[in-house]
C-alpha cells in the first residue's frame, strides 16, 4: 500500500507540473499531442517518466506480494525484502524528481531489481518444495 500511495503522489505531480508549465507559457497543448514532445522541459516530463517507472517493474513486486499472501509463504525475510524494495523505489523516485544524477538513480534502480529478484527466488524456492 505504501508503494501504491507513493505512485499516486507522483501521479498528482504530473498534472501539477504540466499545468504550471502551461500557465507559465513554457508548454502548449500541442506539446502533449502524441505524448510529450522534445520541447517539453525536463522538470515537466520527468514526473511523467517517473510515474511510468512506477508502473513497470513494480508490477512484478505486486505479483510476488500477492503470491506470498495467497500461498501463505510470507516470512520475516520476505517482509524485510519487501520493505527494502519499497524503500529503494521511493529513493529512486526522489533522486529522479530532484537532482536526477543518473549514476545514483541507476545504482538505486539496480539495487531494487536485485532485491526483487531475490524475493522472487525465495518465493519460487518455497513453492517448489
Amino acid at each position: 500500500m505504501v508503494l501504491i500511495g507513493w505512485t499516486a503522489l507522483v501521479l498528482l505531480l504530473v498534472p501539477y507540473r504540466r499545468f504550471k508549465a502551461g500557465f507559465g507559457g513554457r508548454v502548449t497543448l500541442d506539446d502533449f499531442r502524441f505524448g510529450e514532445s522534445a520541447t517539453v522541459p525536463g522538470d515537466v516530463s520527468i514526473p511523467n517518466r517517473n510515474f511510468m517507472n512506477l508502473l513497470e517493474v513494480p508490477v512484478l513486486f505486486y505479483v510476488v506480494c500477492l503470491t506470498l499472501f495467497v500461498t501463505q509463504h510470507g516470512s520475516s525475510s520476505a517482509l524485510m525484502l519487501e520493505w527494502s524494495y519499497v524503500g529503494f523505489r521511493v529513493l529512486h523516485s526522489l533522486i529522479h524528481l530532484t537532482y536526477n544524477r543518473v549514476t545514483h538513480r541507476l545504482a538505486v534502480f539496480v539495487a531494487s531489481d536485485i532485491v526483487l529478484l531475490v524475493l522472487w527466488a525465495q518465493v519460487l524456492w518455497k513453492l517448489s518444495r
